[in-house]
């Protein structure tokens, strides 16, 4: 638990590149005195390191150990490209979400250029149960979403809602047979949203890219035909970013 707790606090400081210890307990179930405690270990051993007064980022020691970054802002420098293009080529907003602590959040839109109507699906944490972006991830992250703990604590936001944990059970194992999920009015009436993880495993299984829009734009027909497209353009991205698509992925994205 201690371990996991420390692990947690450096991957939301290098997500959000800096980050206040009242950040960590927002998006971590840690008590203030206990999160405090925990980030003047990581001080003091170098994997983290004060920058602004109560303010944290990754120490010298440890980019050193990673020779890696995954920050948002190294993200968005690689990806908003792409999905740019793709926003203005489906006339429909893309996003980009990602796993911060134990909740999804949307940290990015792409809006289309083309004079098209369009929704825009926001940013912010969405319910691992009931949005595309986060069913993507929590289908591929089985440690994330522990049905048996579920039981009867899932929010109905529409009468669309899945709330059963054996019927979202079932939509996993659609969703990682397809290589993408859907939602239709889960979350909110009118809005429906497709997606599909950056890759099955790694890093790149907690972060997911996809489209949303109105029902009346995202029929079943529109949504069949975006989700292998959305699993395309994550196999393309995935590379840049020193992942491998799975060969379920290669091979659905090739379909």
């Amino acid at each position: 638990m201690h371990l996991e707790r420390i692990i947690g606090i450096l991957e939301i400081v290098g997500q959000l590149e800096e980050a206040s210890v009242a950040e960590i307990c927002a998006h971590m179930d840690l008590p203030k005195p206990s999160a405090y405690r925990l980030v003047q270990d990581l001080v003091s051993v170098g994997l983290l390191e004060p920058v602004t007064r109560g303010q944290f980022a990754i120490g010298t020691r440890l980019k050193r150990i990673t020779h890696s970054d995954h920050s948002d802002r190294a993200l968005l420098d690689l990806m908003a490209p792409p999905l740019k293009q793709a926003a203005t080529e489906f006339g429909a907003a893309f996003f980009l979400s990602r796993l911060r602590g134990k909740t999804v959040e949307i940290i990015h839109v792409e809006t289309p250029e083309t004079g098209v109507s369009y929704l825009h699906p926001g940013l912010g944490k969405r319910p691992l149960h009931a949005c595309s972006c986060s069913k993507a991830v929590a289908a591929f992250s089985p440690d994330l979403f522990v049905t048996g703990e579920m039981e009867g604590r899932l929010r109905a936001y529409t009468e669309f809602t899945l709330t059963n944990v054996h019927d979202l059970e079932a939509e996993f194992d659609t969703i990682r047979r397809r290589g993408f999920a859907e939602c239709v009015e889960e979350i909110e009436r009118g809005l429906c949203s497709v997606a599909a993880p950056l890759a099955q495993s790694g890093p790149g299984a907690t972060m997911s890219i996809g489209a949303a829009g109105s029902v009346r734009v995202f029929t079943s027909a529109f949504r069949e035909m975006l989700g292998p497209q959305i699993v395309q353009i994550a196999q393309e991205i995935a590379p840049n970013l020193g992942w491998e698509a799975s060969p379920d992925i290669r091979a659905r994205a090739g379909a």
